[in-house]
């Protein structure tokens, strides 16, 4: 029976997001019990539980069996996640899944309604959307800080990873642009909204990995304001996002992965003069996570971000339909 004031936690997987970043974030929120961690060797799960505390687990299906377990985070590899969201609601248990839910709409569209249908909670962890800092960009948008809005681009890239990296297995990672490719389109829909229209796409696609390493995006929303995505695995390191108007433009670095101390500076520009505004640090982790709980212990209300989920599931599955591919 779960505790009236605290969620009682799994986690399913030790990925290095989860070390770094979640389950800090997750030991230090107050509504929540790290209770097991299991991974596919009880050794990789001890090290995980030495450090976080909970009991060490032998194996995924292990840890839903568990009666001392109210929720299931699921940092696994994309390609495994359908399997086990599907598995953990079916055992009972609510969800906070890393991005992306899983690699296609009708998967992504069943398992909510699985999740609906069994009153469980199941959100998908895209952790920047819950920084301020994009809710300051929105408020200027709507305030006509920069006129009526001509133009979107947004880029997220890094160097290439070592070999043998889950991004470079085709059947487990899946890629570069379900990772890196789902932030500047998850942006997009965030600050345009959910109806734009797909206008081309290209990857450049590795033959001998048969991956996609990175690529372009074309998109334009109905007033005819354009929107340029880039995204990719084999660049120098780009995390950023500008918005263009007819009175100046909007300009933010590292707004995908920003620190918990970084202050932003979000840069308005116009013909005559150009200012800055330092923002608050905040932590989209402890937020995001909060969140999770929130909802799991008050019945708050995720329909909205599930939404956005799906408007992100079906605009990637169209990029992904209609990109032109080119060989490395």
């Amino acid at each position: 029976m779960m505790s009236v004031n605290r969620l009682r936690m799994g986690v399913m997987g030790c990925a290095d997001i989860a070390w770094r970043k979640t389950l800090p974030a997750m030991s230090a929120e107050p509504s929540i019990d790290v209770v097991a961690i299991a991974s596919r060797t009880l050794e990789k799960a001890t090290q995980f539980t030495d450090k976080f505390g909970g009991v060490p687990v032998a194996g995924y299906g292990e840890l839903l069996k568990r009666d001392d377990v109210d929720a299931v985070y699921i940092p696994l590899p994309a390609l495994l996640h359908a399997e086990w969201i599907e598995r953990t609601l079916l055992a009972g248990k609510h969800v906070l899944v890393e991005k992306p839910m899983t690699d296609s709409y009708a998967a992504t569209s069943r398992l909510v309604a699985l999740a609906r249908q069994r009153e469980l909670v199941l959100l998908e962890n895209f952790m920047f959307l819950y920084h301020s800092q994009h809710a300051m960009v929105r408020k200027l948008l709507v305030d006509g800080a920069i006129g009526e809005l001509r133009g979107f681009s947004s880029a997220f890239t890094i160097p290439p990873k070592p070999q043998g990296d889950i991004r470079y297995l085709r059947d487990i990672g899946g890629g570069a642009f379900l990772d890196f490719g789902g932030y500047p389109v998850r942006a997009a829909l965030h600050l345009l909204g959910g109806d734009l229209q797909l206008v081309g796409a290209f990857f450049r696609h590795d033959p001998e990995l048969d991956v996609v390493m990175s690529g372009n995006v074309l998109l334009c929303t109905p007033h005819g304001a354009g929107v340029q995505l880039t995204f990719g695995m084999e660049h120098s390191y780009r995390n950023s996002y500008s918005l263009s108007g007819s009175t100046g433009r909007i300009l933010l670095n590292r707004v995908f992965t920003p620190p918990e101390t970084h202050r932003p500076v979000l840069r308005i520009e116009r013909q005559d003069h150009s200012e800055q505004i330092v923002l608050p640090a905040d932590h989209q982790f402890a937020n995001v996570i909060a969140m999770f709980a929130q909802a799991v212990l008050d019945g708050g209300d995720l329909l909205a971000h599930q939404e956005g989920t799906l408007q992100q599931a079906t605009l990637m599955e169209r990029i992904q339909r209609a990109a032109v591919l080119v060989s490395r």
